[in-house]
């Protein structure tokens, strides 16, 4: 991990991050493709959670408890801790869960930091990939081939979006289909990894165009946010009415993508 001009607290997160992420990661990789995964549903068959999320969950929080025990902690499967803290970090353990549960490789370990209610670091790790994506707010975005920026691309006719469907798609209407009904035409390509931390770091990576999707969770955007954004991509929470609403794009389209999905 480069250090770049990091200070030493914010270097410290990071080493922090990435200590957790690869030991989870590890954990996720030996539970990966066996037939006896344990699978359960979260209030819908959707919405699942697998033995192998919940590992990777006590392996983070134990090393956060242990390494900082005054921060607080808002994770997906054991929720928010609640506790009045300057430091919070967001946890999705598990990020593409449907995807790990199908054996598909799409998936990562999401982790950011905030300071007072700012996102102030981002960590993504794809394990079965060995990709990792950071970034500190105000100093940059890396990846795996050194630092991050977004596409140029100004004509949406040539880009490559990805999208995502809310759990609740089958009994609620404003799950996203009109919204691909009217952006799938006018692009290259349309994509649907099934991992939002992913998405969004794949948009910092220059890899994505751009991405939108509907009501995702604090811990599915937090880390890949500040990494899109501090890659230079545009990044808006455009609706408030259905969970965090999030676009990101390269700037020379992101306008234009939000005017067919907001």
């Amino acid at each position: 991990m480069a250090t770049n001009n990091f200070t030493t607290q914010e270097q410290q997160w990071l080493d922090c991050a990435r200590t957790m992420a690869l030991e989870a990661g590890k954990v996720l990789k030996s539970y990966f493709r066996r037939r006896d995964l344990n699978i359960e549903d979260k209030g819908s068959v959707f919405d699942i959670v697998t033995e192998a999320d919940k590992a990777s969950e006590r392996i983070i929080i134990d090393h956060i408890h242990n390494t900082f025990p005054d921060h607080a902690i808002l994770s997906e499967e054991s929720g928010d801790d609640h506790r009045q803290a300057t430091f919070q970090w967001v946890i999705d353990p598990l990020d593409g869960t449907v995807n790990y549960s199908a054996g598909l490789t799409t998936y990562c370990i999401s982790i950011g930091l905030k300071v007072n209610g700012e996102t102030r670091m981002g960590y993504v790790y794809a394990p079965s990939l060995d990709e990792e994506f950071y970034a500190i707010k105000g100093k940059g975005s890396y990846g795996p081939y050194g630092k991050l920026q977004a596409k140029s691309t100004t004509e949406l006719q040539r880009a490559v979006i990805s999208t995502g469907f809310p759990y609740d798609k089958a009994t609620n209407p404003d799950n996203n289909l009109d919204r691909v009904t009217l952006v799938l035409p006018r692009i290259r390509g349309l994509r649907r990894l099934g991992s939002a931390a992913m998405d969004l770091s794949y948009v910092g990576a220059g890899w994505l165009d751009g991405y939108w999707e509907l009501n995702l969770k604090e811990w599915d955007a937090c880390a890949g946010e500040l990494i899109a954004q501090e890659a230079g991509a545009l990044v808006k929470r455009y609706r408030s009415n259905h969970g965090i609403c999030i676009l990101a794009a390269c700037p020379g389209i992101a306008q234009q993508l939000l005017d067919l999905v907001e």
